[in-house]
């Protein structure tokens, strides 16, 4: 089996990269081919049992696209794309990459022709959603998106769900949650300080928090999120059904509770390592996100969430801290 990853040098993507190279399968099948792409240099772990080739792309420029899709890859996980806060804030960059690139990708699949129908698992987002909610978001609950970012996956998921249908591909769509505890450096997405909250104080660091405490949100681990990447691909048209845009499963909580179980895991010196300091474009764009999902219809095709917020932060510090606290 060969396996395409865009967006491979991004978190999510160097977090899937890796359970790929570990399992060395995916639906039963050996991954004998693993091709990663990004506007960055990606890499795989060492000691994959498999071939695997790094490109530095572009999938927005003309014929890049084209180029990867040549290869003919059974399973296609297409990661790339722009932040939201940068999407917001850089308009025409946000819709070159998450819009142009994404449908530069459909089409280079389209023209292919021969039979060649790849399975394509899209990460969409809680974005294409908008204000004003319900108290829990159904799963047919219409998209009216409030952000560029949001438009800009709503219309992925409109293209997937119309390439699908004319057979051009198997698509699969999950509108993630934020992925929080995310590691490493402060990213431009609106929702990082979720992460930074938790992130930061562990690590013996500083944080700022941009909005209020009563402010609530839907969060999933990195390591669900590969779990729900991984999922998806096995999963047939006929387990779907028409419907082929889900969305994902998560912990829903105020800020306050995640400080709480920041405490309660952590302890007072570590949470006491926040400043409060309001960002009013962070606020406008959080409060234009949903709170609470019902996610029965993933629930009911096998995704798995965690189900408090004290299980994402030590998710956060066995993955990434090898289980240490910073005093």
């Amino acid at each position: 089996m060969h396996v395409l990853v865009t967006g491979a040098a991004g978190m999510i993507g160097k977090k899937l990269v890796g359970r790929l190279v570990k399992d060395a399968a995916l639906n039963g099948k050996s991954i004998d081919r693993l091709t990663l792409t990004d506007v960055a240099a990606a890499t795989a772990p060492a000691g994959s049992s498999c071939k695997v080739e790094a490109a530095i792309s572009d999938l927005s420029a003309p014929g890049e696209a084209a180029k990867v899709v040549a290869l003919r890859p059974d399973v296609i996980f297409h990661l790339a794309g722009v932040v939201s806060g940068e999407a917001e804030t850089d308009f025409e960059k946000g819709y070159r990459v998450n819009l142009d690139g994404t449908r530069e990708l459909f089409q280079a699949i389209r023209k292919t022709g021969d039979g060649y129908r790849p399975k394509l698992v899209f990460t969409s987002s809680i974005a294409v959603f908008g204000a004003p909610f319900p108290d829990m978001i159904p799963d047919d609950y219409h998209l009216t998106p409030l952000t560029s970012y949001g438009t800009q996956k709503a219309i992925g998921e409109i293209l997937l769900a119309d390439h699908s249908r004319r057979g051009f591909l198997d698509g699969v769509g999950l509108r993630l949650p934020t992925i929080c505890v995310r590691p490493g450096k402060p990213n431009k997405a609106a929702s990082g300080f979720f992460s930074g909250i938790i992130r930061e104080p562990l690590a013996g660091e500083t944080a700022v928090l941009p909005v209020a405490e009563t402010v609530r949100h839907t969060h999933a681990s990195p390591r669900s999120a590969v779990g729900f990447l991984i999922h998806a691909a096995g999963l047939t048209r006929d387990q779907l059904g028409p419907r082929i845009n889900l969305s994902m499963p998560g912990v829903s909580c105020t800020v306050a509770e995640q400080l709480a179980a920041l405490k309660r895991v952590a302890g007072e010196k570590v949470a006491s390592r926040i400043r409060r300091e309001t960002d009013p474009l962070v606020e406008r764009i959080v409060a234009g996100w949903p709170e609470r999902f019902e996610a029965r219809r993933a629930q009911a095709l096998g995704f798995r969430a965690e189900t408090s917020f004290e299980e994402i932060i030590r998710i956060h510090i066995e993955d990434e801290l090898q289980g240490r606290i910073a005093a």
